[in-house]
Parts: C-alpha cells; structure tokens; sequence
C-alpha cells in the first residue's frame, strides 16, 4: 500500500509543480487553489509512505515521478521541447525509479 501511495504522491507533486507555474505567483485563484490542496495531499503521501519505507527511497521516487511526469506536462503544453537527449535522461530517470522499488 505505501508504494501506491507514494506513487499517487508523486503524480500530485508534477499536479503542484505545474498549478505553482500556472498560478502566476498567486495572482490566478484556480491554480492557487490547486498547488495548495494537491501539495498537501502529496505531502502527507509522501509521509505516509515514509512510516513503511526508508526516506531515501521514498523521496527519490517522489521526486523522480513529480520530475518526469512535470516534463511530460510541459511538453504537451507546449511550454517546453522535448529533445533526444531528454527523453534519455528522462528515461534513464524512470529506471532509476523503477530499480529503487526492485531493490527494496
């Protein structure tokens, strides 16, 4: 349950990251409103998962989901391009992730 738990963290941290961008420095209400809640939601995720596995760990894929998903978001948004070089490092980044959850 803790590694579902983290996951869906991570995928409402990429959701707070692109609301915080989106929010205009807190200027737009709607976005605000979303970067408040799901950081919330995401950070007590993140503490949840931390009560079953080692912080490192759960920070690392925390980070690395909210990462690579926050990428995908702004390139389908058009706010970023996606070259070749990227998508490795990206790829390489959910490897990385993936490896963390077979190790441990």
């Amino acid at each position: 349950m803790a590694w579902l738990v983290l996951i869906l963290s991570g995928v409402l941290e990429a959701v707070w990251a692109t609301a915080l961008g989106a929010s205009n420095g807190f200027k737009r209400k709607i976005p605000t409103f979303i970067f408040v809640a799901s950081m919330a939601i995401s950070m007590a995720g993140l503490a949840y998962a931390m009560t079953e596995l080692p912080t490192g760990t759960s920070y690392a894929v925390w980070v690395g989901i909210g990462a690579v998903l926050t990428t995908v978001l702004a390139v389908l948004r058009k706010q970023e391009r996606l070259s070749i070089a990227r998508t490795a490092l990206l790829t390489a980044l959910i490897g990385c992730v993936i490896g963390l959850k077979v190790v441990s």
